[in-house]
């Protein structure tokens, strides 16, 4: 299990905490999430999953950091700003207190697909990914590893293939458990993870 590995070329430009950013939607979300057990740690491996951003502007955004998914709730020194990335030469820049997430790379993809959208989760669940997977909707290549120009590139395909705005939810199937939601604030986001789950899963 390979979660939480950067596998783009990150340029960290540690910096303090960006003070002038309101973190109080995003912390909720989050605490939705971790609620879920759909952030969190995985003790078997060691790891920690799930990752959550929200856009700003110039093509900017605010990302949970690396490997902060067993913290329950995260302070503005969890978090990062990416600034600057290259999905052709697999590249992202980011400045903050701490590394952004190894997803980073997939979130900068899913927000140059519409300026509409503004959030992004991404959880891991294997039962409810099993269950989208058979759904065959909204369904990365299996071979594609996550966080990747690749895994970029596939965003990029699947816009393009299918309504994915319709129901924004990606089944990353070389990712196991993971799926990624996104909307236009933080409220849809986790409404759609949250009525896909319980209109197919029995809890």
């Amino acid at each position: 299990m390979d979660d939480g590995v950067i596998k783009y070329q990150c340029h960290w430009l540690e910096k303090e905490a960006n003070l002038h950013f309101d973190y109080s939607a995003i912390e909720v979300a989050r605490a939705l999430m971790i609620g879920r057990n759909w952030i969190g740690y995985d003790q078997n491996y060691d790891v920690g999953f799930g990752n959550i951003s929200q856009r700003l502007e110039n093509h900017k955004f605010i990302i949970s950091g690396t490997q902060t998914g067993h913290l329950e709730r995260l302070s503005p020194n969890e978090y990062t700003t990416v600034t600057e990335y290259n999905i052709d030469k697999n590249t992202l820049t980011c400045e903050g207190p701490v590394k952004a997430s190894s997803e980073s790379l997939t979130h900068a993809a899913i927000y140059e697909q519409s300026t509409l959208i503004k959030c992004i989760i991404h959880i891991h669940h294997t039962d409810f990914w099993n269950r989208l997977l058979s759904e065959n909707k909204g369904i990365t290549n299996p071979s594609i590893p996550y966080g990747t120009s690749e895994m970029a590139d596939e965003i990029n395909r699947l816009f393009k293939e299918e309504d994915i705005l319709s129901r924004p939810l990606i089944t990353m199937a070389g990712h196991e458990g993971g799926i990624i939601s996104f909307g236009k604030d933080f409220e849809e986001a986790t409404q759609t993870l949250e009525h896909t789950f319980k209109n197919g899963m029995h809890r």
